[in-house]
């Protein structure tokens, strides 16, 4: 096995319609300003598409699909078992960027590559296959049909081998389809369907070929000991360790942000019987994770059919439990692992059930589906996976629907994109992040929600400083999501640092709430840019690495603008602006506009939304 001192520096760039390949190596200006993973991935997009954004079609072979694998993987730093997808999206015509664990991107980093770059379109079915002499293509055959699970099994014939693949829904380009990668999704924005699009079945790695070493030895295991510490103490991990992150359950029962009935209600005593808590005790759960990971989220467990099955992440829990009127956990683990197969993001696939359940009951289209019954729901799933009957109308997701039947103000969406299972009247920051993110209804573009209710340092129910975390944790995220790392390890690396751990609460959460600016000069994320130091050799300071993650996601947004996107469309459904009783004590609407106006400022955009100039030669992005 030979090594890699840090990075290879190498990325396959792929043209499936020719089926050729060549070696990619970007600059070294861009490698430290966009680190890699997603703030590289778009870089690349941008250079060679940034002129004629608005006129590329997300299903036709000029879209681009972007596998990173960031600088972290294969080096066994903590919790960097992940990588990042990038292209143009089929559900919301805007940039979508997705984290994905599973053993590919290993695999790809091991096999000499950081990443893979996708452009055209093969004739018929294919499936790439990439080792350290490079790719070589045969035809998909037998496997064009079968569903995620039983084509790994199928293509990867080696402990080596690692694949990433799509399903029935990404193959019928079903909007919403994702990309498999083990037990694990790139998830948001449709990716399966632009690689259905371009008939590529699957991507299988073959790696060990080379050990990834980093260039500092002695300060990566200096950081690796540090970061594991704060991760082993930190509240929010141990929560997550114990019940993954259903351990949210309870606490938006509590709170209300638990939807209910496509969220015409925020809160429901009977969500509790979809608790990590019930299901760590009715399931017999046990880990099962990305590796190597020290936070352990993941969990499986035994079914009452006696099947061992994934728990379902808190978005598929949310959005099939309560907000279709459901409250066993029973089925829910059992049709996520039907839309894993299938191929399918199941935080669209909840909200659109959602709202076609909402629809019929107010008379606007004419469905089987109804609150709280959960027969048909098995069927609808693979009707709308394979484009059938109801299910063809499905699989546009909740914004065309309203576009086609009405409904607009309770399609739960923000540029296009599903809301995650969060209701935003429940945390006024989590409703800013929804509002201004810029893939739309993500949960994760900056997770305002976990320190407004699972941490507690923020009011729910203020406008006070919410732009300014909002500003602060997407920059950081941007970064994180770039090295590649995963988010949650952000809690530990933020909170466990002296300052941020010895000051009392109270005092924190005031501080936080009237002088953000100061408490954010108290956290210390350094273990991100120590990282990167150790890894690649190349320094790089904490307020640097916030920096790149700044350049990143302003030139994402840029990338938006250019598509169409303002002021205008940094919104919420009306649902959450004006229907204040909801089911809980507290009756409250978002407050966004000051908060969009404030965010606006502490971004350095002009009143419509849009990166000033000032900013982009600021940030050293060049304006196509």
């Amino acid at each position: 096995m030979k090594d890699i001192i840090g990075t290879s520096n190498k990325y396959l760039d792929i043209n499936l319609t020719d089926r050729t390949w060549s070696i990619y190596q970007p600059e070294a200006r861009d490698l430290q300003e966009y680190i890699g993973g997603k703030g590289l991935g778009l870089k690349v997009y941008y250079d060679r598409l940034g002129d004629r954004l608005d006129s590329i079609d997300p299903l036709s072979p000029e879209n681009m699909l972007c596998f990173m694998m960031g600088i972290f993987v294969g080096t066994g730093a903590v919790c960097s078992a992940r990588f990042e997808g990038i292209t143009k999206s089929p559900l919301t015509g805007l940039m979508v960027t997705s984290s994905c664990g599973g053993e590919f991107g290993l695999a790809c980093k091991t096999a000499g590559y950081d990443g893979v770059i996708v452009t055209g379109k093969s004739e018929t079915p294919v499936v790439m296959r990439i080792d350290e002499d490079g790719v070589t293509f045969e035809d998909a055959g037998e496997t064009w049909g079968m569903d995620t699970h039983e084509v790994q099994h199928h293509l990867c014939k080696s402990a080596k081998d690692k694949a990433i693949v799509i399903g029935p829904a990404g193959e019928n380009q079903v909007l919403y389809a994702n990309i498999a990668s083990g037990h694990r999704f790139l998830g948001r924005g449709g990716m399966g369907a632009v690689m259905g699009s371009k008939n590529l079945k699957a991507i299988v790695a073959r790696g060990r070929a080379y050990k990834i070493v980093p260039a500092d030895q002695k300060l990566f295991e200096k950081t690796k000991k540090k970061s594991n510490k704060f991760i082993k103490n930190n509240k929010f991990s141990k929560n997550y360790k114990n019940f993954g992150t259903n351990a949210g359950v309870n606490p938006g029962v509590d709170k209300g942000y638990a939807p209910i009935n496509n969220f015409q209600q925020r809160t429901d005593e009977r969500f509790r019987n979809l608790s990590g808590e019930n299901m760590a005790e009715k399931y017999k759960t046990t880990h099962s994770v990305c590796m190597p990971c020290s936070i352990l989220c993941g969990h499986k467990g035994t079914y009452p059919d006696g099947k061992v099955r994934q728990i379902p992440e808190y978005e598929t829990i949310g959005l099939f439990g309560g907000n279709i009127g459901n409250f066993d956990p029973d089925p829910i683990g059992a049709w996520n692992e039907e839309m894993n197969n299938l191929g399918m993001d199941t935080i669209s696939a909840g909200s659109t059930i959602g709202w076609a359940m909402e629809a019929g009951e107010k008379g606007l289209r004419s469905t089987e589906l109804k609150f709280g019954k959960i027969d048909n729901i098995s069927k609808i799933l693979e009707d709308i996976a394979y484009k059938r009957g109801e299910g063809a109308d499905l699989a546009l997701g909740t914004k065309r629907l309203s576009d086609k039947y009405g409904g607009k103000d309770f399609a739960i969406q923000v540029k296009g994109l599903e809301m995650a299972a969060y209701d935003p009247r429940g945390g006024w920051g989590q409703g800013l992040n929804y509002a201004v993110n810029n893939r739309g209804g993500c949960h994760l573009g900056s997770y305002p929600i976990a320190f407004e209710v699972l941490l507690g340092f923020l009011p729910q129910y203020t406008t006070l400083s919410k732009a300014k975390w909002v500003n602060f944790l997407e920059n950081l995220y941007s970064g994180i999501n770039s090295c590649h790392t995963c988010l949650f390890t952000g809690f530990g690396y933020l909170l466990e640092p002296p300052i941020a751990k010895f000051t009392p609460k109270p005092i924190l959460k005031v501080a936080m709430t009237l002088l953000p600016d100061v408490a954010m000069k108290l956290l210390d994320w350094s273990l991100f840019s120590e990282y990167i130091t150790a890894i690649s050799g190349n320094k790089m300071g904490m307020y640097e690495f916030y920096r790149c993650g700044n350049r990143i996601h302003v030139l994402e947004r840029y990338m938006n603008t250019k598509m169409g996107i303002s002021a205008k469309d940094d919104t919420l459904p009306l649902r959450f602006l004006t229907e204040a009783d909801a089911g809980h004590k507290v009756k409250k609407v978002v407050k966004l506009e000051p908060m969009v106006k404030n965010y606006y400022k502490a971004k350095g955009y002009d009143k419509n939304g849009l990166p000033t100039p000032k900013l982009m030669k600021k940030l050293k992005i060049e304006m196509k």
